[in-house]
């Protein structure tokens, strides 16, 4: 029994290492969601502003790597499969990016604006290039439970 035991506690902490168990438990809660997504309740209408918030926050999802989190939010919100096209998102926004904003999400950008105090002059809806460019080299090559909180 405590051997047993003690096999459980080296495994768990062994996928707990390799960042493998947060993705195991993300995955059954996706496959149980599914499993009891009730489809014979329609779900009501989207409208056009939660269609783009979801939007949003599906590109934020998939470019972390957290995809069970944006499969449940696809399936759970009834967001088509396919993601609508950036450019598209940007424009009924009205977010005008430069080359170094299409590199992250666009709620990046937004966050961004605000945090700025929305100074169109410093940052013209977009991530500023000097604040782009130092979280990049910091951040943006890590995966996202390695990335400095700023």
């Amino acid at each position: 029994y405590i051997n047993r035991f003690l096999m459980v506690v080296v495994l768990k902490d062994t996928l707990e290492k390799r960042g493998a168990l947060g993705q195991i438990k993300a995955r059954i809660r996706a496959e149980v969601f599914n499993a009891l997504d009730d489809q014979s309740e329609p779900r009501p209408p989207l409208s056009h502003e939660n269609f783009l918030i979801n939007e949003l926050i599906r590109e934020y999802l998939e470019y972390n790597k957290y995809k069970y989190a944006a499969s449940v939010l696809t399936a759970e919100s009834g967001q088509p499969e396919m993601p609508l096209d950036r450019q598209f998102l940007a424009k009924e926004l009205n977010i005008v990016e430069d080359a170094n904003g299409k590199a992250v999400p666009l709620l990046y950008g937004i966050l961004s604006h605000f945090l700025h105090g929305g100074k169109e002059e410093s940052i013209q809806n977009t991530l500023p290039k000097q604040y782009l460019l130092n979280y990049s080299k910091q951040n943006l090559g890590k995966p996202p439970t390695e990335r400095n909180q700023k």
